[in-house]
């Protein structure tokens, strides 16, 4: 859920992979997507990391298990987490579903283009479809336009996303 990783890119995460001075997680990406900056974690994950890796060595995988290993385990502790709390509707939650809330959360606070490179998705479209969660009213967003390539430049600088293109002009926002 910090991290926003694939169960796959957690299942190839080595020991190496991880900073836990400076709180950092340096993913491989995978399905083909983009190279993703290092991802940081909150102390209570670095704790729980460095604790858990403290006897293995840089190069080795930690968490050996295989992915659909970790689908099992994941269900099988959500399950009884749902019949201990009398709630059924936890059973509804995906490994997944962790993953989206990540990049759903991030796309609160950052433009689209950075939570794509945080995601490692190959296309701006793959992350835009996490955006329809998101209240976006039209009071929360700042618009800009840009017809020149360094008023683009200038307008991402500053922190605006871009949007679309409608008859040559460049549309882009940023939360107020």
């Amino acid at each position: 859920m910090e991290t926003g990783l694939r169960p796959i890119e957690i299942h190839n995460l080595k020991v190496k992979d991880i900073d836990l001075e400076q709180r950092l997680i340096y993913p491989t990406t995978k399905k083909h997507g983009i190279e993703r900056p290092p991802l940081k974690i909150s102390k209570q994950l670095q704790k729980m990391l460095a604790k858990y890796t403290a006897t293995k060595e840089q190069n080795e995988i930690v968490f050996p298990q295989t992915t659909a290993q970790y689908g099992k385990n994941f269900r099988h502790l959500r399950n009884k987490l749902a019949k201990k709390l009398q709630d059924p509707t936890l059973k509804n939650i995906r490994l997944y579903d962790f993953r989206h809330y990540f990049c759903t959360k991030k796309l609160q606070d950052l433009p689209t283009y950075n939570v794509m490179r945080l995601m490692g998705h190959k296309r701006l479209e793959t992350t835009q479809r996490y955006m329809h969660y998101l209240d976006m009213t039209e009071k929360e967003w700042k618009s800009a336009e840009a017809k020149t390539k360094e008023e683009a430049v200038k307008l991402i600088d500053e922190g605006y996303e871009y949007v679309t293109d409608i008859d040559g002009t460049k549309l882009f926002r940023k939360r107020k």
